[in-house]
């Protein structure tokens, strides 16, 4: 019988998790994970090193194939697009390594994104028909306003190699966005960087979010920002789900505080 997503005050969850199981041999990465997030919401998802959130967000994304259990997106079994179609579907994700072509200008690499959303793709770029060119100019623009959005307009035509670390963080973000998704993934954003621009990031999503109207779940380490930016949290240990609730829930539950925020990891 096919799942139908809980309906809370009378609205469907865009993402609902359901009882997900992913085992790499004996070890079991989910166990059984259950969660929902509303359109509009960012959802946290936190844990130690080793929790499973990778692994989740390699399961929605389609990298990887669960044992068990649903993922339904905006009413679809996500489970049952190819990873390829994801894009389109209206999910797009960020890594914890950075996946920039480094010998790129800042712009290409934000049309890389913008084209896994648009009706041509690189394989037809070469033949240049009037078409595709019109397509091309179409999403050089939207990968402008990206920039322009995020401040980076003026490195349009740099090459990637060589800029800040915060910054190519930033033009990773912007490739994410510019696939035009409704629910933006983002792993670990703020790994690597300082206070201040971890600071600043959050400002960068909270504004991304609000502007674009987007639905966010983010896999973060820094807490103060989790917290934060965060409408709700769901924190994980050992592949399963041992809270789930607002920030200031999930930072008084004993079971929070003893395998997270309270064990030093």
């Amino acid at each position: 019988m096919p799942h139908t997503a809980t309906v809370q005050d009378g609205r469907e969850p865009l993402l609902t998790v359901l009882d997900v199981t992913k085992r790499f041999g004996g070890v079991v990465a989910l166990d059984g994970l259950s969660f929902t997030i509303d359109e509009g919401q960012i959802c946290g998802l936190i844990g130690p090193n080793g929790a499973g959130k990778t692994s989740l967000f390699n399961v929605v994304s389609r990298l990887y194939v669960p044992d068990s259990g649903l993922v339904e997106f905006a009413g679809t079994n996500l489970l049952g697009v190819p990873a390829h179609g994801i894009a389109k579907a209206g999910v797009a994700r960020t890594f914890q390594n950075l996946a920039l072509f480094p010998a790129l200008s800042v712009v290409d690499n934000v049309m890389v994104g913008a084209h896994t959303a648009s009706r041509s793709g690189f394989l037809s770029c070469p033949f240049r028909l009037p078409g595709v060119r019109r397509e091309d100019r179409r999403v050089r623009a939207r990968a402008m306003e990206i920039l322009e959005m995020l401040s980076l307009a003026h490195l349009a035509e740099r090459a990637a190699a060589g800029l800040p670390y915060g910054t190519l963080k930033r033009i990773e973000l912007a490739r994410a966005v510019a696939s035009s998704p409704r629910l933006l993934m983002l792993d670990e954003p703020a790994s690597g960087l300082t206070h201040a621009e971890v600071d600043e990031l959050a400002g960068v999503i909270r504004q991304v979010k609000a502007q674009l109207s987007l639905t966010v779940l983010l896999v973060e380490h820094h807490m103060a920002m989790v917290m934060g930016i965060s409408d709700k949290v769901v924190v994980m240990d050992f592949g399963h789900k041992i809270a789930e609730g607002t920030p200031a829930e999930v930072t008084s539950d004993p079971l929070v505080i003893e395998a997270y925020l309270g064990g030093g990891s």
